[in-house]
């Protein structure tokens, strides 16, 4: 509807035909014609098209509240925030309505004497979709007054009312949020006695002020986040509450590598140099995916925290950033990523995870390493021959020729800032490496090629074929027996001093 042409009083709303609709009805009426014409209701939500969503969808043809329960970093709030589109475009109140008065249905004492008073040249204002969205995050210093409300002493001094009148109430955010959509996060951080005061609100629509006896029928459109963690750690929905909301709904972390990936590449944020200067090859993007993979699993890693997104997210942009930091330095023009450019990432990843006292023990950069480090073994399995099964047919084991050139006291240093040539140098060193890749995938580009060859040294350290050292600007691949005198060595010295 075109604003322009809208009701500018009661008598004009009154002869456009307007009906008055609840905004729960107005979510169900709009949801409804987006399924008819094959719309897309909530655009960028990957991974739930067929658990989250339809679930939703149904909440709100039911005309329910909602509770969106899950781990940290699963979209719900951006849910919430995309409902906002099932709104009319446009709805009128009375103007100057501190509660967004229907002009058809007024419920504040305000509303219904300007409409006493004024009849049919009652002022009509148009609120748009996006006023009609409201979110709080509930905290435990949350109180009565900050979301239903309290008698307020200065305006009772000021309008020189008495405490009997209803002018004096200040009104909280909730009965502000009539007519739309209003989101409490985390829920069960508030206090129960505070999910009390909306057993009212969710079953008959009204509330209580200070023993005031008004009922204003709100007309609100809930919907509640709540993380499972805290029934356990920090607190609790109160059972009569969540028997008053209509649907619970659980969210989900994403179920493949695949759709993993379309998230983060959706939501990383990356500068236009970056877009255009760096490639990162999908064999990296899955490996950053496989790492969050690995953190749900992890011992060290508190499950019931869970693992955000948002790890994979912040990682894709740390790599970047720390190829587009070579390039720079090496006053290269552009850059690709290296399985070895994944130890930038490591600040990404310690933000991200909540650690159990294993973790605390191993520390956060040991944890983020040692899920670098799983990720690319279990990844490598899935393209290539799996080095651990092969241990013991020698005959058939393509890897012998490169475990066989360390063992000589070969060495090989792939330093993090070594420029593209320095870089394919030491690869093609390696006697061996170059054809183990070839055999495999013999179409695949040289630039693909190269990245293969440094995957399959870093996967033969990890399955123990070879060894890896840790030096002040990159790592050391050499035989694994030298690598393990070597470390005793430097023990012993540590020992010594």
């Amino acid at each position: 509807m075109n604003k322009k042409i809208l009701a500018t009083t009661l008598g004009e709303l009154k002869s456009s035909g307007y009906k008055s609709k609840s905004i729960k009805d107005e979510l169900r009426d709009n949801l409804i014609q987006k399924l008819q014409s094959h719309t897309e209701v909530f655009k960028g939500i990957i991974g739930f098209e067929d658990t989250v969503i339809p679930e939703i969808e149904r909440a709100i043809l039911s005309r329910h509240n909602i509770n969106l329960l899950g781990l940290r970093g699963q979209a719900k709030t951006r849910i919430a925030r995309q409902m906002l589109e099932l709104l009319d475009e446009y709805i009128p109140i009375v103007s100057g309505s501190e509660l967004n008065d229907d002009p058809l249905r007024p419920i504040s004492t305000f509303a219904k004497n300007l409409i006493a008073e004024e009849g049919d040249k009652t002022p009509i204002a148009w609120i748009h979709r996006t006023e009609r969205y409201v979110e709080k995050l509930a905290t435990p210093d949350v109180s009565m007054a900050d979301l239903i409300g309290d008698v307020d002493p200065i305006k009772a001094a000021n309008l020189r009312l008495n405490y009997a009148d209803e002018r004096v109430i200040h009104f909280g955010i909730i009965p502000r949020s009539n007519r739309c959509l209003f989101v409490i996060n985390e829920l069960p951080d508030l206090q129960a006695r505070i999910q009390v005061s909306l057993f009212n609100i969710l079953q008959e629509g009204d509330v209580q002020i200070r023993g005031f006896k008004l009922r204003l029928n709100l007309d609100i459109q809930f919907i509640f986040t709540a993380n499972p963690e805290d029934y356990t750690n920090r607190g609790s929905i109160v059972t009569p509450l969540k028997d008053r909301i209509g649907s619970q709904i659980l969210t989900h972390y994403p179920k493949s590598i695949e759709i993993s990936k379309q998230i983060t590449k959706q939501e990383a944020k990356l500068s236009d140099n970056q877009k255009l200067n760096i490639e990162i090859p999908d064999l990296i993007a899955c490996l950053i995916e496989q790492i969050a993979f690995e953190a749900r699993d992890s011992e060290y890693v508190d499950s019931k925290s869970g693992v955000s997104a948002r790890l994979t997210i912040s990682a894709y942009e740390n790599l970047a950033s720390t190829i587009e930091r070579r390039i720079l330095i090496n006053y290269e023009k552009k850059g690709i990523a290296r399985i070895s450019d994944l130890m930038g990432i490591v600040p990404a990843v310690n933000g991200k995870i909540e650690l159990v006292y294993e973790g605390e023990q191993e520390g956060a950069n040991m944890v983020a390493l040692h899920l670098i480090s799983k990720a690319i073994r279990n990844h490598f399995v899935t393209l290539f021959p799996d080095p651990g099964k092969l241990k013991r047919k020698k005959e058939t084991n393509p890897y012998i020729p490169v475990v066989s050139w360390f063992s000589k006291g070969n060495k090989a240093d792939l330093l993090l800032h070594a420029t593209q040539n320095d870089y394919q140098l030491a690869l093609e060193s390696i006697d061996g490496l170059q054809s183990v890749v070839e055999s495999f995938y013999p179409k695949i580009s040289n630039t693909e090629k190269l990245l293969f060859m440094e995957f399959v040294l870093f996967a033969l350290s990890e399955h123990s074929l070879i060894g890896k050292s840790s030096l002040v600007n990159g790592m050391q691949f050499k035989d694994l027996f030298a690598s393990i005198a070597s470390n005793e060595d430097l023990f012993n010295e540590l020992d010594a001093n």
